[in-house]
Formats: C-alpha cells, sequence, structure tokens
C-alpha cells in the first residue's frame, strides 16, 4: 500500500512559515537577566575576584567542590550565587592518586515541570517555559558524569531503532512529538554544557583555583564537557582525553578567529564601528556593532554604496530614519582626527554620540550569530525558528521525504556559503556565554548593561528553558538541596556506594562476565546495573586500580609529543611513575603494557629504561610478553636477573632462551 503523504505547494509552505513566525514571536518577551555585570576589556584581577570555591564534605570519603559568582561586593556571602559543582571521591584519605571526579552539577539545570515537558513535545510550540518555578527539595540531576558513558551512544541508537521499528512511518505527528522532546532536552542540556565549560576556563585562569582543582583535573573537566555534546564523546578513554579535548579546543578557536574576521571586515566596510565583548580572562566571545550619529556616520558612510547585509543581517542603518531620532541608549566616545578611540581629555579629540546595533557570538560553527538586534528585537528569535519550523514542517509532510531533504541540503549550503543567516545551526551556545558574560563582570556601562539584559530575547526555542529572571533563587534552591542530599546519609553518600559498587564489577569479573553485565545494562537503557558487594579486598583492588589508572594517564601524557622524555618531561616523576607500576605489575593490563613500551622507545635514560624493562617482566599478559620478546636477548639478560625473569614472567624466560 502506498504510503501518503501531505502535499504543500511553495506558496502554501512560505505562507505557514511566516504564519508560524509570528504566532512563535508572540511569547518573546523582555527578559530581566538574573545577574549584573559584563565585560569589554580583559582584567588580569577580574576573574579572580568574580569566582570563589568552597569545600563540603560528603560522608563515606568524597567531597562536593562548588563555584559561586559575586555579586556586589566580595565581601558579601549573601550576594553569591552559586554556579556549578563537582563530586571528588576521594575514597577517605589524603592521597590524590586514587581520587575520582564524578558528577557535574550546574545549578541552573532543572528537571523540567509535567507542563513543560508537554510543551516539549508539541510542534511549532516555540514558547520559553515562564511563569513561577521552585526547584523543591529534590537535589539538582547530574549535567555530567566525569567518569564517562561509554554506553550513552549506542543506548541512543538502539533507541533510535526502535523508535523507527514501532511507531507507524505513517503516524508522522507521533514521531515529530517524540522527535520534538529529544531535540529541546539536547537544546537544553547543550546550552548548559557550554555555559559549565566557560566557568571552568575562568577558573583555570585565575591563580585561586589551583589549591583546589590540579591542572589536570581541570583539564579533564573542560574536554568531558567539550566532549559531552558530541554523539561518541562518552567512549573517549582517560588516556585519549586530553588529545580529543584539546583538538575540539583549537577547532573552536579557528571558528572564533574566522568569524572575528568576518565581522570585523564587514563592520568596517559599511562604516560601522566594531568591538568586541571579553570574558574575565580575555578571551572574545562576542562582538558589539556601533553606529556614530549624526554627521560622523556620514562621514564614514559612502553615499554610492548600497548596504550589504551579508554577515551582518540587519537591515541598512544609514537609511534608518529611527536611528536619526533615536530614543534609546547613546553613549559618548572620543576619537583622534585618524579616528581612534582615545580617552576624553585628549588634546584634539572629537566627541561621538554612538549607538548600538547589534551583538553577535564568535563561536557559531558557519557564521556570526546574531543573538541582539537593538533595533528589532524580534529578528534574531526569527531567524533561530527558521530552522525548527522547516524540520516541523518536514516531518508533518512525510517524515523525512527524500526531495524536501535533498531540497534542504542544497537551501542550508548556499545559505552558509552566503552569510546568509536562515535555517542555520542553533545559537544557543553563544546566547548562553553572553549570559555568563553579563554575570561576571562590570566594566560596562550600567545603562549599557541594563539595555542588554533587557533585549536578550530567548534565542532558545525550547519550553525547558526556565526565566532568567528566576534563574538566581532556583540556583540558590538547588544548592540548598543538594548540600542537604551530601549531608544525608540516604542522599548523595548513598549514591556514592552504588557508584563504587558499579566501578567495583570489572575487577571481581573476567571478560565473559563484564561482556554479560554490560550488554544487559544497554538492552535495558541502564536500568539495570549490576554492582558488587563491598568488601575490603574489593576496595584494595579498587584503590590499586585508581592509582594504576592515574600513573598511566600521567606516562601517556609524557608520551604525546613524541620527543624524548629528558627534553619534555621531569624524568624524576616518569621513573616514579614506572616504579609503581613495576611494583604492582601483576594487575596491570595490556594498555599499560604498550604504554610502558613507548616510554621505553622514547627515553635513553639507562635507569628509566631498566625501569621499562622490569615493568614489563612483572606484567603477566600477552603484550608485556611480546614487548619483551622484541628486545634483544644480551639486553634482557644485562638488566633483569634471569631468575626474576623466570619467575616474574614466562615470556621474558622464553624471550632470553631464545
Amino acid at each position: 500500500m502506498r504510503r501518503a503523504y501531505t502535499k504543500f505547494s511553495p506558496r502554501m509552505l512560505g505562507a505557514i512559515y511566516r504564519a508560524l513566525l509570528l504566532l512563535s514571536s508572540l511569547s518573546a518577551l523582555p527578559l530581566t537577566c538574573w545577574s549584573q555585570g559584563t565585560g569589554l576589556q580583559p582584567d588580569s584581577d577580574a576573574s579572580a575576584s568574580k569566582l570563589r570555591l568552597e569545600r563540603v564534605p560528603v560522608e563515606g570519603g568524597a567531597e562536593l567542590l562548588v563555584i559561586f559568582s559575586r555579586q556586589g561586593s566580595a565581601e558579601s556571602r549573601e550576594a553569591a550565587v552559586p554556579l556549578v559543582a563537582v563530586l571528588r571521591d576521594t575514597l577517605g584519605d589524603e592521597n590524590i592518586e586514587n581520587d575520582r571526579l564524578r558528577y557535574v552539577w550546574s545549578f541552573g539545570y532543572t528537571r523540567p515541570s509535567l507542563a513543560q515537558r508537554v510543551a516539549a513535545d508539541v510542534p511549532f510550540f516555540y514558547f520559553v517555559g515562564g511563569g513561577e518555578k521552585h526547584a523543591g527539595s529534590r537535589p539538582p540531576p547530574p549535567l555530567l558524569d566525569l567518569a564517562g558513558d561509554k554506553n550513552r551512544f549506542w543506548r541512543k541508537l538502539l533507541w533510535a531503532a526502535l523508535r523507527s521499528a514501532l511507531i507507524d512511518p505513517r503516524s508522522a505527528l507521533i514521531g515529530t512529538a517524540l522527535r520534538n522532546r529529544q531535540l529541546n532536552a539536547d537544546d537544553y542540556r547543550q546550552g548548559q554544557l557550554t555555559r559549565t565549560l566557560e566557568i571552568f576556563s575562568l577558573l583555570e585562569a585565575q591563580a585561586t583555583a589551583s589549591p583546589v582543582f590540579t591542572p589536570e583535573e581541570l583539564q579533564k573537566i573542560q574536554a568531558r564537557l567539550r566532549l559531552a555534546g558530541k554523539a561518541t564523546g562518552g567512549v573517549v578513554d582517560d588516556l585519549h582525553l586530553r588529545d580529543a579535548g584539546e583538538k575540539l579546543k583549537r577547532k573552536t578557536e579557528e571558528i572564533r578567529g574566522r568569524n572575528w574576521e568576518l565581522l570585523r571586515q564587514r563592520a568596517e566596510a559599511e562604516g560601522l564601528y566594531f568591538e568586541p565583548l571579553t570574558l574575565p580572562d580575555g578571551r572574545a566571545t562576542h562582538a558589539l556593532l556601533w553606529i556614530a550619529q549624526g554627521p560622523d556616520q556620514q562621514h564614514r558612510l559612502q553615499p554610492t554604496r548600497r548596504f550589504n547585509p551579508r554577515f551582518l543581517n540587519i537591515t541598512d542603518p544609514g537609511r534608518d530614519a529611527r536611528l536619526r531620532r533615536w530614543e534609546g541608549y547613546t553613549e559618548t566616545r572620543w576619537f583622534d582626527a585618524d579616528d581612534q578611540r582615545v580617552g576624553p581629555g585628549t588634546a584634539g579629540a572629537r566627541a561621538v554620540e554612538m549607538i548600538p546595533l547589534a551583538i553577535y557570538g564568535l563561536d557559531h560553527p558557519r557564521l556570526p550569530a546574531l543573538l541582539i538586534d537593538f533595533r528589532d528585537r524580534l529578528n534574531p528569535r526569527h531567524r533561530e525558528a527558521s530552522l525548527r519550523v522547516i524540520n516541523d514542517l518536514a516531518a508533518l509532510s512525510g517524515f523525512g521525504s527524500p526531495y524536501f531533504s535533498i531540497g534542504h541540503t542544497l537551501f542550508d549550503f548556499v545559505a552558509g556559503r552566503r552569510g546568509a543567516d536562515i535555517s542555520q545551526p542553533s545559537r544557543l551556545r553563544a546566547l548562553s556565554q553572553l549570559r555568563l558574560l553579563l554575570s561576571l563582570d562590570e566594566s560596562l556601562a550600567p545603562q549599557l548593561r541594563e539595555e542588554i539584559s533587557r533585549r536578550l530575547t530567548p534565542v532558545s526555542l525550547s519550553p525547558l528553558e526556565n526565566e532568567w529572571r528566576t534563574e538566581a533563587q532556583l540556583a540558590r534552591e538547588q544548592f540548598t538541596a543538594l548540600i542537604a542530599s551530601a549531608r544525608r546519609s540516604g542522599g548523595l553518600p548513598a549514591g556514592l556506594a552504588r557508584d563504587r559498587r558499579a566501578e567495583m564489577m570489572p575487577l571481581a569479573h573476567g571478560r565473559a562476565g563484564r561482556f554479560f553485565f554490560r550488554a544487559a545494562s544497554l538492552v535495558s537503557f541502564g536500568l539495570y546495573q549490576h554492582r558488587e558487594s563491598p568488601t575490603p579486598e574489593l576496595m584494595a583492588k579498587l584503590d590499586l586500580h585508581r592509582r594504576l589508572q592515574f600513573h598511566e594517564r600521567f606516562l601517556s601524557e609524557a608520551v604525546q609529543s613524541g620527543t624524548p622524555l629528558e627534553v619534555g618531561e621531569n624524568i624524576a616523576d616518569v621513573r616514579r611513575s614506572l616504579q609503581f607500576i613495576s611494583a604492582h605489575g601483576a594487575a596491570a593490563d595490556d594498555r599499560a603494557a604498550r604504554l610502558i613500551a613507548r616510554v621505553l622507545r622514547l627515553t635513553n635514560d639507562e635507569e628509566t629504561r631498566l625501569l621499562c624493562r622490569q615493568a614489563l617482566a612483572r606484567m603477566k599478559n600477552r603484550t608485556a610478553g611480546a614487548e619483551l620478546r622484541r628486545l634483544q636477548p644480551d639486553q634482557c639478560g644485562e638488566m633483569i636477573e634471569q631468575k626474576e625473569c623466570d619467575q616474574e614472567n614466562n615470556y621474558c624466560a622464553s624471550a632470553t632462551h631464545h
């Protein structure tokens, strides 16, 4: 039986698209940001004064590390807003080698209400959740598990396959509702991930971070946050985490630099003023465009030149009558004869009245993302809604018609190449960064800061979002609930104990058992998780396993550059890690053997090479034996006693006698 599709003519599609954009704009009410402050210029002391950290002990051998944002005076604790918390499992001792970072909580990330969940399923419903809301007494949901979730990708893939098999293709409405729910949830989580990533980037830049987080921990947290938005991000293990995170960081910096240059050149060509907006650590994530009022603007503009909105995506300001009778915010700035900004007392400087035009995000993947249009507050919202409207129409008109998909792909390619901000990826990350920027710095004029806050349109179209007017109160309520859970034996300590029992599973079972239990967890979509009964022996194995992982991570980072270890690393620290692995070689796995073989090839230090051979000889796995067989017989016999080879590893014995 032939499938029935609803057919829309191009004229009808255009009419429906414009009508839906108009309806979605009705909810774009001006919002007030929950905190104050932005920054234009980097300040070496700004980041250190804006973030504060506290330790909260957790029963059972752990601690919560909470990051606060100060508002108002630095001495006022009541003005501090909790931003992020991290759970560190210390196993109850002072040894950092067996510490493990577990969960990250963002205090702006709340559980959706029933009304929000229902609204998230409705197509063409682009209204941000509003009204008064309270977080309640339940602790907030974790934003991220820093230990990694290798089954997350496979669970999502399995769920997609089941959804395709169980849902009738003709029931486009049901499929669209399920897709909308997942899309809204992903958008909401991605915005919180971006915000949390920027907080830890600022924390890394300030000197006060070192007593609480080690540099390695900060790098791991940022790498996990960057990879969390990728489909296979949870599959990356700790040994390759640093490289994967640095690769994504470099890509973001390249995108930011490209968008900076595109926007700056286009602004200067149109006679506008380009000004970067920076976070307290000096990173420019946004840009603000200004226009001079009166004769100064006429002097910069070319009367015969036609305005080109490419990459700017705003209407022609030179022919806008509203700017000639502008009653909004203006700012007086001083410029010299070369049109360079100078101080107000500079000799020969002239005063110019400036009007803000638009704010753009520089981290958008394809082109500068328009976030605020000071003359048209609905402009960014319409552009953000365009992709969602097109996708919803495609789903309802055939659940993925191939002709529609091909046309959409071609249009998206051409629009991106031409700089048209229609049907582009969501600008949710740039909006989250701007909100954080507004909350951490106060170097911008208070009136302009309030104007930006008032015009900060909720570009995110997810009903799961909360109004920013209640964000500070929600954060404080969720912080209180999390602290109460940490002090309650049946709360966070009980969850910590369950996580440790699940971590013991690979230590108590062989390869077949591990495969069976992981498959059961995957098929049950994570509802079943095998956990071992804690015993002193298993706790000792867990402690040793974590310490081995600590030293393996250190050696992995040491050999990443490929240069001799005597040049790039502290050779004493390398020897210390090798000594520990050598002393506990029986518990090391194949990955540790391959890692030590790489260390052996990258060093000429005789003591370090001896430690490598001893560690390989004491490991009881095939990889260690294969590496030893590659050594010359005289080397193995010279550096390791034959008796030790025979006792510790039969592979070394066979290699020596061969």
